[in-house]
């Protein structure tokens, strides 16, 4: 690098000028500096992504986990083969960015359909808990377990109830979360997660 290029004041100086006229020659004749500098001072623009640590100190390459910015999405799903049937749940937990921070699995035994969608939330609630998330917006492919948490049908089923009040209890404990309907092919991901469940129990 060439010496002027390590002046701070100039990589400042060069940054105001080339702003100005968004010509790099013209800055180049303005601060009388070479084009190594310039090539140099461009280069020191592009600030290096800083390293992330875990825990233990290590480098990592992906960031932490924030749990203090914008909503969380919770994608739940839950399969019966035969409904009832050999049964699972899938939960896809993703950061406000959209970037997946955990992947959720549980083979359920035989079970309907319906129960296993209530396991599915259940699961990605709970998970969404210890984490230490705030604030979440969950999102299932089941028109009836959503309109049943959101007060709009009662829960007739005793074998729900339970998982019902246990779903509802565990809302509570969120500062802010909503439930909503998503449609199937919306739903792949925490879908794919219930039956990889079920195949995996299977072999």
């Amino acid at each position: 690098m060439a010496p002027k290029a390590k002046d701070p004041q100039l990589a400042d100086r060069f940054l105001s000028e080339l702003a100005e006229t968004l010509d790099l020659r013209e800055t180049i004749k303005k601060l009388d500096i070479s084009e190594e500098d310039a090539r140099a001072l461009l280069k020191g623009l592009v600030k290096k992504k800083p390293a992330h640590r875990d825990l233990f100190g290590v480098e990592t390459a992906h960031k932490p986990l924030s749990i203090h910015r914008g909503a969380y999405t919770i994608n739940v799903d839950g399969a019966s083969r035969g409904n009832p049937g050999p049964a699972g749940a899938g939960a896809v937990i993703r950061d406000p960015e959209g970037q997946i921070i955990k992947k959720l699995k549980k083979y359920l035994g035989r079970a309907t359909n319906n129960v296993a969608e209530y396991n599915a939330i259940l699961i990605a609630l709970e998970s969404a808990r210890d984490i230490g998330l705030n604030s979440i917006r969950v999102l299932a492919d089941s028109e009836l377990m959503v309109k049943q948490l959101n007060g709009v049908y009662r829960v007739k089923s005793a074998d729900l109830k339970p998982l019902y009040d246990r779903a509802v209890d565990l809302i509570k404990g969120f500062k802010d979360c909503k439930i909503a309907h998503v449609y199937r092919e919306d739903n792949s991901t925490a879908d794919g997660l219930a039956n990889e469940a079920i195949d995996t129990k299977r072999r």
